[in-house]
């Protein structure tokens, strides 16, 4: 199976608390604003014209994933795809005007993805003045499916992504893409279909150190971490953002060196508290509010 899903390409929310949502975005993860308009924030963490996009709204809700192919081939290969999987094609032009060419679709479990082609990225403007952690880039996307074993079928099927891990039940599995990061997806069973995080890569640990410090001065903590997933090995916290949704900061995933021999790993210890280093190595286990955690996707026709 071809990968035609190489990476995470973007996330687009709506908000009804844009400015606040910029302000910690930008003070405390460390993006910039690339664009401000037309009902319409762009924030990127690097060169590239925009990684998270607001949609001003009047509600808080994910609008749409965007998974990132390498060419316009691979875009429409991926498109013809569509019908076989079950799935809906809503657009077949890109939804941002710094993309080539792209489509996007719908799941029969409310999902809304979009796969394009690179966002325009100026690899000299990957740093820049910021009072915020200064983020690397975004990385991966959990999301939340009421028929995750569904979904990844679909995933497979469109964008040629493959399994790298999964819990026995199906409760939480992980797909990785043409880049070989041990996952750009995560695939929560959830009671409807949302976004459980969305997620920016630190290079350095310090900026972990220095994340804490920052969510304190604006009178916010951290959800769950420091901490060192075992899938995956990245070391993660998580906090919450204004709009409700919560952002993860990873560092240092594991890469999947021969996908030709890889063998995705399946979990069978779902026990507590037995299971509790399955998830973190440290073994601090994860709170009920990140474990019930759910971000609504908006209602879609």
């Amino acid at each position: 199976m071809t990968h035609l899903v190489h990476a995470i390409g973007h996330m687009k929310i709506n908000t009804s608390v844009a400015d606040a949502v910029v302000r910690e975005a930008t003070e405390i993860l460390g993006l910039r604003v690339t664009r401000n308009g037309n009902g319409q924030t762009w924030l990127s963490s690097n060169g590239r014209a925009v990684e998270l996009v607001l949609v001003h709204a009047g509600e808080n809700s994910a609008h749409t994933i965007g998974l990132e192919a390498l060419t316009v081939d691979a875009v429409r290969a991926a498109e013809a795809k569509v019908a076989e999987a079950g799935c809906t094609v809503v657009s077949r032009t890109p939804s941002l005007d710094c993309m080539a060419a792209g489509f996007t679709f719908l799941t029969p479990e409310g999902l809304r993805f979009e796969i394009h082609t690179p966002i325009r990225d100026d690899l000299a403007g990957r740093r820049f003045p910021t009072y915020g952690v200064s983020a690397n880039r975004m990385d991966h996307i959990n999301l939340l499916t009421p028929d995750p074993a569904a979904t990844r079928r679909q995933l497979e099927i469109i964008g040629g992504m493959r399994l790298s891990e999964r819990l026995v039940n199906d409760s939480l599995s992980w797909m990785y893409g043409g880049n070989r990061q041990h996952h750009i997806l995560g695939l929560v069973k959830g009671k409807g279909p949302g976004v459980h995080h969305i997620s920016f890569e630190f290079l350095d640990a310090s900026q972990f150190i220095r994340l804490g410090d920052t969510l304190d001065r604006f009178d916010k903590q951290m959800l769950w971490g420091p901490g060192r997933h075992r899938p995956g090995d990245n070391v993660y916290s998580y906090y919450i953002d204004p709009a409700g949704a919560m952002i993860e900061c990873s560092s240092g995933m594991s890469i999947i060196a021969d996908d030709a021999t890889f063998e995705p790993n399946v979990i069978t210890n779902l026990e507590r508290p037995g299971n509790v280093r399955a998830m973190n190595v440290w073994g601090t286990p994860a709170p009920l509010e990140w474990r019930e955690f759910h971000f609504p996707f908006t209602a879609v026709a």
